[in-house]
């Protein structure tokens, strides 16, 4: 049994755990993971079948940080993918953002979301707090329902008129006419993504941006946490064991965390309530032909096909499939209180999906998985900001710091989650 006190104590050993205890490490503080899985990486993490690797959901790096960048790239050499990706939409293909790149629709189509686009309605952003609005306002109406309003539905499992703005930042390609009329007559070449590159790894999957980081550091496997003793500073594990510690810093999602905390105040119990989040199946192929995936990733709008999103991780890295092979993940949401299909009914489904979408037969398909992740995103409904700050506030309190996307309980992309790990 574990008894002797560690220090600082982190909790999971995904890319904002990982990243707290480097932190810890270059201050010459001493830290030990604790991770309830027999791998690290978290959903930065990977499986490999039959020779197809796989990431725990998709993951690029874009960091605008140097020092980061230079940091992941001393931990293994980056491909830098241009962000070229596309949007499936009722068997048509439309380069991405959709509205910059109507050129393959019929006229018909091109007319309705044009017109509409001139005469959407004018409102300044700052004036606009719901998501179905901010989206009529950049977009018009027939767009906005026919494309993101469908894809918001898959993604974040809500109805767009159900989100607020705040989240959306630069996520989103905001067109003037010009650009709009411009991709009515061709397919444009210019990038309106919101980076100009994508890295990722040559070799050993999406985490091992991290093997620089992870070494030295004291992880300790199948560690898993079933409650937290604030006042004697205590953490109590699932085999019997006890740590002590000094500081604590937590990457459990915040429903999880609470949960672990006996003598959590009303008030605490009521924001937590109000949390709301995505989970996700992840459908991964593998192929025995090379030539399965053309997109680096892509956007599926049709609300008949289970994913809403499809990467290719060969075409992230040649390293993530056997020779002569091909992959591609699908990526399919669903509120977190929403009745799940089984799992088999969205395998096959995905599947017969593709092959139409992709041009694969079943005869090309040597392996087929799915899995289920229980966190996929933060849902941003109207009371998360208020909620959010009262759990934050509470747990800070008990000397807990929360790190992580689902820890934090916020959007953040791969490196803003390892930048949440540098509060040490």
């Amino acid at each position: 049994m574990e008894t002797t006190s560690p220090g600082n104590l982190v909790l999971g050993a995904g890319i904002a755990g990982i990243s707290a205890a480097w932190h810890l490490q270059q201050k010459g503080q001493q830290s030990v993971i604790l991770e309830k899985d027999d791998d690290w990486g978290g959903l930065c993490g990977y499986f490999v079948i039959d020779g197809f690797r796989f990431d725990r959901f998709v993951h690029f790096s874009f960091t605008p940080d140097e020092k980061t960048a230079a940091l992941f790239e001393e931990s293994s050499p980056l491909y830098a993918h241009p962000p070229v990706s596309y949007n499936y939409w009722h068997g048509y293909w439309l380069k991405h953002p959709a509205q910059n790149n109507l050129a393959p629709l019929p006229t018909e189509e091109k007319v309705r979301i044009i017109e509409d686009f001139v005469n959407r309605s004018r409102k300044e952003p700052a004036d606009i707090s719901r998501y179905d609005e901010w989206l009529r306002v950049q977009y018009g109406n027939y767009f906005a329902e026919h494309f993101p309003f469908a894809y918001t539905r898959k993604y974040w499992g809500h109805e767009a008129s159900e989100l607020e703005t705040r989240w959306v930042g630069n996520r989103l390609h905001v067109s003037p006419l010009a650009e709009v009329l411009r991709g009515a007559f061709a397919e444009q070449k210019e990038n309106f993504y919101y980076t100009t590159f994508m890295k990722y790894p040559k070799k050993g999957g999406f985490r091992s941006i991290l093997d620089r980081c992870r070494e030295g550091l004291d992880i300790r496997f199948r560690r898993k946490v079933v409650a937290i003793e604030p006042r004697s500073q205590t953490v109590c594990l699932e085999d019997g064991s006890r740590l002590s510690y000094t500081h604590l810093f937590s990457s459990i999602p915040l429903p999880e965390m609470v949960r672990l905390i006996p003598g959590c105040p009303l008030e605490v119990q009521e924001a937590v309530a109000q949390l709301t989040w995505t989970c996700g199946y992840q459908i991964s192929l593998g192929f025995n032909r090379p030539d399965v995936a053309k997109h680096l990733w892509f956007y599926i709008y049709d609300e008949d096909i289970p994913p809403a999103r499809v990467y290719s991780p060969n075409l992230k890295s040649p390293d993530n499939v056997p020779e002569g092979c091909s992959s591609l993940q699908a990526e399919a949401f669903y509120a977190n209180d929403a009745a799940l299909p089984p799992a088999s009914e969205v395998l096959d489904r995905t599947v017969n999906k593709l092959k139409g979408i992709c041009g694969f037969s079943d005869a090309d398909v040597v392996m087929r998985d799915i899995r289920f992740e229980p966190y996929a995103n933060v849902t941003f409904t109207p009371s998360i900001y208020t909620a959010r700050e009262r759990i934050l506030t509470w747990l800070r309190s008990l000397n807990i710091t929360p790190i992580g996307r689902f820890g934090l309980w916020d959007y953040l992309w791969s490196h803003q989650a390892f930048a949440s790990g540098k509060c040490t």
